[in-house]
């Protein structure tokens, strides 16, 4: 056989040893905690700057307990696709993987759309906004990242030869 044709040809996934998460989930959960990291390090800049405005933590609370459920809830879905939960990944997809991944988006968006010039606002950006939107980017690649993960052939497989 030649080369040519060893490599245009489709090779079927690879079975898994049982109770062993493919590579693609491993990097996938792993993608997913760290987009929780990055989504926790930007709720510290955003509390920081809050409170150096002159917000009151007491004022902070509802939204930090807010964030910090979605964290702990992520890291949680994280740890059971790992264990081949196809509820966990589908949660995951949806529930991070579009509405999470709107929410991060969608003020920039209707801000780019009411206006905004990107080359005005970075021109006008201390340090901290540069670090902010160095991990906002990170985020959102990790997410990207995770759900196509999640969604490989050789995930699949490991999604449908486990049950619960």
């Amino acid at each position: 056989m030649s080369r040519t044709s060893t490599l245009s040809q489709p090779s079927a996934p690879r079975p898994v040893p049982a109770g062993q998460a493919p590579p693609a989930v491993l990097a996938a959960m792993s993608l997913w905690l760290f987009a929780v990291a990055a989504g926790a390090f930007e709720a510290v800049l955003i509390v920081t700057e809050s409170l150096s405005s002159g917000t009151a933590f007491g004022e902070l609370l509802p939204q930090i307990a807010f964030r910090l459920g979605v964290f702990a809830a992520a890291v949680l879905l994280a740890l059971r696709l790992r264990a081949g939960r196809n509820w966990a990944r589908l949660t995951l997809a949806v529930g991070l993987g579009i509405f999470g991944t709107l929410s991060l988006v969608v003020e920039p968006v209707r801000w780019l759309l009411d206006g905004g010039s990107i080359g005005a606002a970075v021109a006008a950006w201390g340090p901290m906004d540069f670090v902010f939107a160095g991990s906002r980017t990170l985020h959102l690649l990790a997410v990207l990242g995770a759900v196509t993960l999640m969604f490989q052939p050789r995930a699949n497989a490991f999604f449908r030869g486990r049950s619960a």
